[in-house]
C-alpha cells in the first residue's frame, strides 16, 4: 500500500523541465582583439561580465575582438554595448575553425548604446569586425555578450549523472552496521574544526530502527524520500558539545534534511551555532536545541520543518525559523525570530525577545537529491508567496530534475572542467570534498543547479572569484561553502555582473546554505566575500565568516573588508548571519531590500580604536544602508562586540541608515560581551548605550526605527 501510494505521489510531480532559455555562452571564455588601446582596457574586459571594464581599440580603422567559445554551439543572440566610442560600421561573424567567416550581421549605421542582434548559424568563434568608428576614438566594448544553446556539436562531451563517490554514504534499511559506519564518521568528525574530511549520509525511504546519528563537522545527513515522512529513523540525529567542553558555539558545517526522526527519550537534541541547516525535518517529539549542561550556544537556523512537541531553546542566544509548524518554544534570550511559522510565540519584542511575522514575504525551499524508483533525481520546490507552515502538506509542488542532467564534481575535477560542464547545459553536483579553482566558475545559464552534498568546498586560487552567476533567472545555489585562498580575492561570490538590471521576480535566483569563510583553516583574504548585483535575489540561510580563531588569523593576516554587499534591488535576505570584517559586514545599496533576522559579531582583533576609525565615526556600522535608499526594512537583527584585544574600543552604532520614511527597522539589539568594548547607540544616534550594563551582557534593544 506504501509502495503504492509513493508510486502514485511521484506521478503527479512533474518531471521534466521546461524548454531552457538561451545561454550566455562568452563570459569567461578565451577574447582576442586586433588592437588594445592602452594599458587597462583589455580584451577580456569586454566578457568578464563586469559592465564596469571594457575592451577598446587603438583610434584606426578597421578593428576586431573574438571570442573562443570552446566548442561550435548554435547560436541565437549577440549583445553589444556600447561605450561612448561606439562602432557605426561593423559586422559580427562567424566561424568553425576561426579563419574562414560567415556574416551573420552587418549594418553602416550604428549609434552607439546597446545593440541586441538576433542571428542564427552555429559557430565556435564569434568576431566583431568593426569597419568604421562612430567617434574620433577607437571601438569600445563593456560588454560582449553571445547566447545560444547550451553545449557543443563537436569535441567531446561530458557526461551526466555518475556514482556519487566515497563520501557518500547511501543506506536502505537492510544494510548491515549502518551505527557502526555513523560511529566511524563522527569519531573522525567529532573535532575535526578545520579539517579536510567530507561526508554526506543518504537514507533510502523506509524505517531504519535504533539509530543514534550523531553528526560531526562537515557531515550533512539526509532521506531519500520525497517526503520528509518517507524515511523515518526511530532514534535521534544528534549534535551535542562534549568535544568542547559542553560549550556548542562552535558547532558548525552541519545539516540534516528530509527526515522523520522518532526521539528515542521524546526529545532530539541539535545543539549547534551558526553554519547548521535543519530543514525539512519531521520531529515527532520536542527538539532541544541546547547541550547537555544547558551551556553557551549561538544558532540557528529552521526551515521547512514540523516539530510535534516544544523547541527548547534554552540558552540559544538567537535562532531564526522559518515556514514551519511547530508545538511550542521556550526562552528568548536575545533574540528568536519566526516567519511563516504555526504555533510560534506571539511577537513580544523587547520582552520576550520574539519577533514574529505571519507569513514569510517569498520563500523558495532548497533543492535536495531524492530517489524516484532506483533513479536518482534532483528537485526543486517552487516559489512560495506569504508562505506559512511547510511545504509538503500534500503533493510537493516544484521540478524534478534527473541525475543525467548534473555534472558530478568529484575531488580533483578542475575549474575549467566545471565550467565545461556548465557551457553543455549541466547543473552541478558537488558530491563531499574540497575544490581548488585556478578560475572562476561561470554561472551563466537560467535556472541551473548548484548543489553541494556534505559541506563541498571551493577554494579559489591566484585570486580569482570562486564563482559567478550572469544576470539570469532562477539560478538555485545551495549547499556549499567558498574557502577565500592565500591571494586576495576581490570578491568570492558574485550573483550578477555590476549594473545587472533583469526582472527575475518571477522567477529569482535563490542562494541557500551557502557559507563563506575567510581564514581559520589557513591564512585567506578577500575584500568582499558576497556582491549581489542582481534583482530580486533570495539570500535564505548565509554564515559569512572572516575567521576570529583557528590557522590564519589575524587582523591583516586574513584581511577582509566587506562581507556582504546588496546592489541590486528587490533582494529578500532570510537568515543573515555575517561576523568580523575588518570594516563592514553588511552594506545595502539596492532598493526595497528586505532583511528578516540578522546575526552579527564585531572583530574581536581590532587592535585598537584607530583601527576601526571611519572619518569622524568610532567604527564600521554591523549594517548599513546607503544614503541613496529610498525603501528598506528589517526585522530582528542583532550586533555583538567582544573587542578582546583592546577593550576600551567604542563603536558608535550597530546599525546605520538614512532617516527616510521609506527605511524601517524592527526589534534591533546591540551587546557587549562581557563588556570587552561597548556601543554608545544601537541605530546612528538611536538607542541606549550598552556602557550601563557593563560586563552583564544585557542587550540595548529598540522596538522600531525610526
Amino acid at each position: 500500500m506504501a509502495t503504492a501510494l509513493a508510486a502514485t505521489l511521484l506521478a503527479v510531480v512533474p518531471a521534466t523541465r521546461a524548454e531552457a532559455a538561451p545561454v550566455l555562452l562568452s563570459q569567461g571564455k578565451p577574447v582576442t582583439a586586433s588592437s588594445e588601446e592602452n594599458y587597462g582596457t583589455p580584451a577580456a574586459s569586454a566578457v568578464d561580465g563586469d559592465a564596469t571594464t571594457r575592451w577598446s581599440s587603438a583610434a584606426s580603422d578597421p578593428q576586431w575582438i573574438r571570442v573562443d567559445l570552446g566548442a561550435t554551439t548554435k547560436l541565437s543572440q549577440v549583445v553589444l554595448d556600447w561605450e561612448a566610442a561606439y562602432g557605426k560600421g561593423y559586422r559580427v561573424e562567424l566561424s568553425a575553425n576561426g579563419s574562414d567567416w560567415s556574416t551573420a550581421y552587418q549594418t553602416t549605421n550604428g549609434d552607439g548604446g546597446t545593440d541586441t542582434l538576433n542571428i542564427s548559424g552555429e559557430a565556435r568563434y564569434v568576431r566583431v569586425n568593426g569597419t568604421e568608428r562612430g567617434t574620433q576614438y577607437g571601438f569600445s566594448l563593456w560588454e560582449f555578450k553571445v547566447y545560444g544553446e547550451s553545449g557543443g556539436t563537436d569535441g567531446p562531451q561530458l557526461p551526466g549523472g555518475g556514482d556519487l563517490g566515497p563520501n557518500v554514504h547511501v543506506f536502505d534499511p537492510s544494510t548491515p552496521n549502518i551505527q557502526a559506519k555513523l560511529d566511524q564518521v563522527f569519531d573522525e568528525q567529532e573535532a575535526a574544526h578545520f579539517g579536510n574530511g567530507r561526508h554526506q549520509f543518504l537514507f533510502k525511504p523506509g524505517t531504519y530502527n535504533n539509530l543514534n546519528a550523531e553528526i560531526g563537522f562537515y557531515t550533512s545527513i539526509s532521506g531519500l524520500g520525497l517526503k520528509p515522512d518517507d524515511t523515518t529513523i526511530n532514534g535521534d540525529v544528534t549534535v551535542d558539545a562534549g568535544w568542547f567542553n559542553g560549550n556548542a558555539t562552535q558547532n558548525f558545517w552541519r545539516s540534516a534534511e528530509n527526515l522523520a526522526i522518532n526521539p528515542v527519550s521524546g526529545t532530539n537534541r541539535w545543539a549547534v551555532s551558526q553554519a547548521a541547516s535543519f530543514r525539512r525535518m519531521h520531529v515527532k517529539g520536542g527538539l532541544n536545541l541546547a547541550p547537555s549542561g544547558y551551556g553557551w550556544a549561538s544558532g540557528g537556523y529552521i526551515a521547512d520543518s514540523k516539530v510535534d512537541g516544544e523547541v527548547g531553546n534554552y540558552s540559544q542566544q538567537q535562532w531564526y525559523t522559518r515556514d514551519s509548524a511547530i508545538g511550542g518554544w521556550s526562552n528568548s534570550v536575545w533574540n528568536q525570530t519566526f516567519s511563516g511559522v504555526e504555533g510560534a510565540p506571539a511577537n513580544s519584542f523587547p520582552e520576550p525577545r520574539y519577533t514574529t511575522l505571519q507569513t514569510t514575504p517569498i520563500s523558495r525551499e532548497k533543492p535536495f537529491l531524492y530517489l524516484d524508483g532506483n533513479t536518482y533525481k534532483v528537485f526543486v520546490p517552487e516559489k512560495r508567496t506569504n508562505a506559512r507552515g511547510v511545504s509538503w502538506n500534500g503533493t510537493p509542488q516544484g521540478t524534478s530534475i534527473g541525475l543525467d542532467k548534473f555534472y558530478v564534481v568529484k575531488e580533483g575535477a578542475t575549474a575549467a572542467t566545471i565550467n565545461q560542464a556548465l557551457s553543455q547545459g549541466l547543473n552541478l553536483l558537488f558530491t563531499p570534498g574540497i575544490y581548488h579553482v585556478d578560475q572562476t566558475i561561470n554561472v551563466n545559464r537560467a535556472n541551473t543547479v548548484v548543489l553541494g552534498l556534505g559541506l563541498a568546498t571551493i577554494i579559489p586560487g591566484g585570486g580569482v572569484t570562486a564563482m559567478k552567476v550572469a544576470d539570469v533567472d532562477g539560478v538555485k545555489l545551495a549547499g556549499f561553502l567558498i574557502d577565500a585562498g592565500t591571494v586576495n580575492s576581490p570578491t568570492l561570490l558574485e550573483v550578477g555582473p555590476q549594473n545587472s538590471s533583469g526582472d527575475h521576480a518571477a522567477n529569482p535566483t535563490t542562494v541557500q546554505d551557502v557559507y563563506v569563510r575567510i581564514g581559520g583553516a589557513g591564512a585567506g583574504k578577500a575584500t568582499t566575500s558576497i556582491a549581489v548585483h542582481s534583482d530580486d535575489v533570495i539570500i535564505d540561510h548565509t554564515w559569512v565568516w572572516r575567521a576570529d580563531h583557528g590557522e590564519g588569523v589575524g587582523w591583516e593576516t586574513n584581511r577582509a573588508d566587506y562581507g556582504v554587499r546588496v546592489y541590486g534591488d528587490d533582494v529578500l535576505a532570510t537568515g543573515l548571519f555575517v561576523e568580523h570584517f575588518n570594516k563592514y559586514d553588511v552594506e545595502w545599496y539596492g532598493e526595497r531590500g528586505r532583511t528578516i533576522f540578522y546575526q552579527n559579531e564585531k572583530a574581536y582583533d581590532a587592535p585598537n580604536q584607530a583601527a576601526i576609525q571611519n572619518g569622524d565615526t568610532k567604527g564600521y556600522a554591523a549594517y548599513r544602508v546607503d544614503d541613496s535608499v529610498d525603501v528598506h526594512e528589517g526585522w530582528a537583527m542583532g550586533s555583538y562586540c567582544n573587542y578582546n584585544v583592546d577593550s576600551t574600543i567604542r563603536q558608535d552604532h550597530g546599525f546605520k541608515a538614512p532617516v527616510k520614511p521609506g527605511v524601517k527597522f524592527h526589534s534591533l539589539l546591540v551587546v557587549s560581551l562581557g563588556g570587552m568594548g561597548h556601543y554608545n547607540h544601537v541605530i546612528n544616534n538611536t538607542g541606549a548605550s550598552t556602557v550601563p550594563a557593563g560586563t552583564t551582557t544585557v542587550p540595548s534593544t529598540l522596538v522600531s526605527f525610526p
